[in-house]
Parts: structure tokens; sequence; C-alpha cells
């Protein structure tokens, strides 16, 4: 039988109760120059924290998604964020910059955007906004990124194609870690593995069974091949269990995940976070 989105999705989420966060907020941890804190906010959200700096990558903390609703609450209240040093934006899409988020956020740090961006977020209150396209490089403080290709697209809208996507590559203090944004599997992760082999990577493992059919987003078992392509040591899986955006259930993700790095041979070295639980590596 022909599935809608509309009927089989979208409507039976209105209905669904959203679940709350822990009333405590997170005690964030005092790093040392070695170490790296990762907090999963929810979705494609995530705190970085080194010692020195603290990074928001791809804020969200819409209840709504247009007619999207959230369905898991986000893991840390954003009066409850450590000073945010540095935002990043993968792509324009509204699950990965949400503007009202970003004017909360904002309070005169740089922000990072994919090439053609930059014209939604120049008025949020960021001193500065720096535009990447693929492979460019930029360093703040002590902390180098890298603009790295995907296979996605980028529209905020249907028409404005120009705008760009991407993930990045974070080194510091001898430490490296990929966020992948948005992907479909492809070669280019080989390439990305070659040159930076980053030891821990956020890889997006939902929203693959998508209404239109097309191929945006890359699925359990890609996601383990993709990790292998890296020769990463750590996976952090995310992109799950918080907007319904596709056909498949929210808790499928991470249980396919699951049996494909098991018979990989990989299941120690996939880190599921707790929205809203700093973790150390």
């Amino acid at each position: 039988m022909k599935r809608n989105f509309i009927t089989d999705v979208l409507i039976p989420s209105l209905f669904e109760k959203k679940s709350t966060r822990n009333s405590q907020p997170p005690i964030f941890p005092k790093l040392a120059s070695s170490q790296i804190a990762l907090t999963w906010i929810g979705h494609a959200s995530f705190l970085l924290q080194w010692e020195k700096f603290n990074v928001l990558i791809d804020p969200n903390w819409a209840n709504w998604l247009l007619v999207v609703k959230r369905l898991k609450a986000a893991g840390v209240e954003i009066h409850d964020l450590p000073n945010i040093d540095l935002v990043v934006i993968t792509h324009a899409h509204f699950d990965h910059l949400h503007r009202r988020t970003l004017k909360q956020i904002a309070q005169g740090q740089p922000i990072v955007v994919p090439a053609g961006v930059g014209d939604l977020v120049h008025n949020l209150g960021f001193e500065t906004v720096h535009e990447m396209e693929w492979w460019d490089r930029w360093s703040f403080e002590g902390l180098n990124l890298t603009f790295v290709p995907a296979a996605h697209w980028g529209a905020r809208q249907v028409l404005d194609r120009f705008r760009g996507f991407g993930g990045y590559v974070f080194e510091a203090g001898g430490r490296s870690l990929y966020a992948c944004g948005d992907t479909a599997w492809f070669d280019g992760f080989k390439e990305i593995g070659q040159n930076f082999a980053p030891e821990i990577v956020l890889m997006p493992i939902g929203a693959y069974d998508t209404p239109s059919g097309r191929n945006n987003h890359i699925n359990p078992e890609e996601a383990v091949r993709a990790f292998q392509d890296l020769g990463s040591s750590i996976m952090v899986p995310m992109h799950y269990g918080t907007y319904r955006l596709s056909f498949e259930p929210m808790d499928e993700p991470p249980e396919r995940l699951k049996v494909a790095a098991a018979e990989a041979g990989l299941l120690s070295q996939i880190h599921f976070l707790s929205e809203g639980v700093p973790r150390v590596y």
C-alpha cells in the first residue's frame, strides 16, 4: 500500500506527547588541554567544548519546524549553556539553521556558514559571518576548521539553489572531530579520511526513508560503511529521535545501527549520547 507522509507520519505526530528533559541543568566539565567534551542537544545540535572555547553546531531549540512537531525536548535549556565562543552551521535547512534559536544565542561572537548562506544570519547579532567553500580552512583561537563535501543539498526554499552545504573537520590540541552535517553515503568519506583521519565523527543515522524517495540521508548500514572509510575511532550517532522527518519509526535508526556495527565488529566504537549529558574524550 502506498504511504502518505501527511496521514501516516505528520498527523499522528501531532498527537504524540513530547518527551521532557531532565529537570537538573547539566554540569559542564572542566577540561584539560588534551580533552574534548561533547554534549548532544538533540537532532544535529551539539555543544563542543575544549579547554579554552565552546562551539555550537547547528543549534536548534525549535518546538516546531513549520508543521513538524519536536517530539523530544532539547537536552539543555539555552539559558543553561556556557558562554558560546563560536557558532557553526552546516547548511540552511530549517532543522539545521533555525533563525529564532540563533538570535537567542548570538552575543557578538562569530558564526561560520557555507557559501551563500550568510544572508540568513547577518542580522541576528553575530559579530562576523564567515562563509566557506568546500576544502576552505579557517582558524579561530587555536581551533582549525575545514569545510568538507557532503552528498546533500542546501536550498532554504525551492529556488535558492546557490546555497552551500557540507561538514566540518575541527582540529585543536592534537585532537580531531568531524561533524558530517546531512549527507548520503558518497566516496568523499574516503578522501576526508585520507586527509584528516578524524578521531571522532558525529554521524547522521536517521531520516533515510524519505517521502520524496530521494537519497539525501545516510542510513545506519551506510553510516557504518562511512565510518570504516573515514578510519575514525569513535562514532557518535545523531540526526534521529527528535523530529519525525521520514517514514521510518523513531526508534529504528539506533537499533539498525547496533546490528550493523556488531556485524562489522565495531559496536564498542559506537557511542550513543543521552541528550544534555556531557561526555569527555
